[in-house]
């Protein structure tokens, strides 16, 4: 028995000394340096005078290889700017269906309140946290899912299905209805108040919870207790949403000018004008969110356990499937003339000057002479990518064949970033940081549609990935 508890011991040990700075370790390192050399000497002196390493490490000899032009590209109704906010889902989503109201209404420009889905979007998120904080209270408190929820009780960051469940719970409302505002465009204080009062709350309901109860009149006492605390967060929530933000309206009327010149007027209510509005076959069950998940196996449905925004609403689902098989899709949606919700890795290899994202924008191995290779797989685990910014997939070039080269996204960024306001990146930058498409079934391939029938593999709320 000694000897098999000595030998992990003695392994441990030597691990242990491998890792250690020794001296003769830090002078082989310090030796590997070759400080004589003419390229280090050159890359030290740019270095230690430039804390831009992006733009010393562009390649010249890519300058210009993509260019903006596409075979198909679907309507789109010009750029919008979220400016300093999370909101890119939101503005994705609502950009997506934008076209269609123009064109409903004769408009030549149209805008969705983004601000107004905004404010019922942290409102819910604030709600589903108290409602998290309760149905775990007796767990501890570095239990994981605990750790997750007090970690960020709202955000403004989200998925397509966050932007389903507001629509669908409270409708939606043109932008002159409920216009942004200053904390609309920049959320962080305004998020980190509300933070701190949910976390305030969400301590109290664990306390209460943690106090022992025997006897129906002491549980319902109990409970009542916690049911106040949470309604006194929820009107706390409210009111600062609706000082920062604006209050959502009830009913509105809305002027507009036809693209003729006449001046219409529509009174009604968000849910009503999101029923007027909503596209035929928008829906759940209609759209899709597939993903290229290289760390899980192709074909099969995941769930988010608790990613979604209401309490009653769907949380984040996706197909799993290879990238092959996710732009075969793509392109024939936008062969149809239908952009898509779609979100990626959009820091990486990013030149936000030309617009164009590219693999070989950025040659930092050849810079400072280290190896930074790793697929897809490898980052993913690493968390060195992740899926960062939603975006509205658009356009698509193709060779002579039909294959695609490059893509295109419109931004919500502003028309200063980028090419106008758009994205071009290539078919191979596809391949490596894009994510998700929230896609029309209809242009799934047969396989595809049968792995839809299948269950979801429920994935936790502390999922790597997201």
């Amino acid at each position: 028995m000694k000897r098999f508890i000595a030998l992990p011991a003695l392994f441990l040990a030597a691990v242990l000394s491998a890792q250690t700075l020794s001296s003769e370790v830090i002078k082989e390192v310090q030796q590997s340096f070759d400080r004589d050399a003419a390229a280090t000497v050159a890359m030290q002196n740019i270095l230690t005078a430039t804390a831009d390493i992006k733009s010393a490490a562009l390649s010249h000899a890519n300058e210009g290889a993509v260019d903006h032009l596409f075979k198909y590209k679907a309507d789109v109704s010009g750029i919008t700017d979220q400016q300093r906010s999370g909101r890119c889902w939101l503005f994705t989503s609502t950009n997506q269906i934008r076209p269609q109201v123009m064109k409903k209404y004769n408009l030549a420009s149209f805008n969705f309140s983004n601000n107004y889905c905004y404010f019922w979007d942290i409102f819910e998120k604030a709600n589903l946290f108290l409602e998290n904080v309760i149905a775990t209270a007796d767990r501890d408190f570095d239990d994981r899912a605990v750790v997750t929820f007090f970690r960020a009780p709202v955000a403004d960051g989200g998925v397509w299905n966050l932007f389903y469940n507001v629509v669908e719970k409270y409708g939606i409302v043109p932008a002159s209805v409920m216009p942004e505002t200053a904390n609309s465009n920049n959320t962080s204080q305004m998020l980190s108040i509300l933070s701190e009062r949910l976390r305030k709350a969400g301590y109290e309901i664990r306390e209460a919870s943690a106090v022992p109860a025997k006897g129906k009149k002491a549980v319902a006492q109990r409970a009542d207790k916690v049911f106040a605390i949470k309604m006194a967060a929820l009107k706390d929530v409210y009111r600062v949403l609706a000082l920062c933000l604006g209050e959502p309206p009830a009913e509105f009327t809305w002027r507009y000018q036809t693209k003729d010149g006449k001046i219409e007027s529509l009174s009604s209510t968000p849910l009503d004008f999101w029923k007027e509005i909503r596209p035929a076959d928008f829906g759940a069950d209609s759209y899709i969110m597939i993903m290229n998940d290289p760390t899980r196996e192709y074909y099969k449905r995941y769930e988010i356990d608790n990613y979604r925004n209401t309490y009653e609403g769907i949380n984040w689902v996706y197909l799993n499937l290879p990238n092959e098989d996710i732009k075969a899709a793509a392109l024939a949606s936008l062969k149809a003339g239908e952009p898509m919700y779609a979100s990626c890795d959009v820091g990486k290899q990013a030149n936000r000057a030309t617009g164009v994202l590219d693999v070989n924008n950025y040659d930092y191995g050849s810079l400072l002479g280290i190896d930074l290779k790793m697929d897809k797989k490898a980052r993913i685990l690493t968390r060195q990518s992740g899926s960062s910014h939603a975006m509205l997939l658009m356009a698509c070039d193709t060779d002579q064949n039909d294959v695609p080269t490059k893509w295109q996204f419109e931004n919500s960024w502003g028309p200063a970033a980028g090419h106008n306001g758009y994205l071009t990146f290539t078919d191979e930058w596809f391949s490596e940081y894009m994510f998700r498409v929230v896609i029309n079934k209809k242009y799934l391939d047969a396989k595809a549609l049968e792995a839809l029938n299948t269950k979801p593999v429920m994935l936790p709320v502390w999922d790597y990935m997201f």
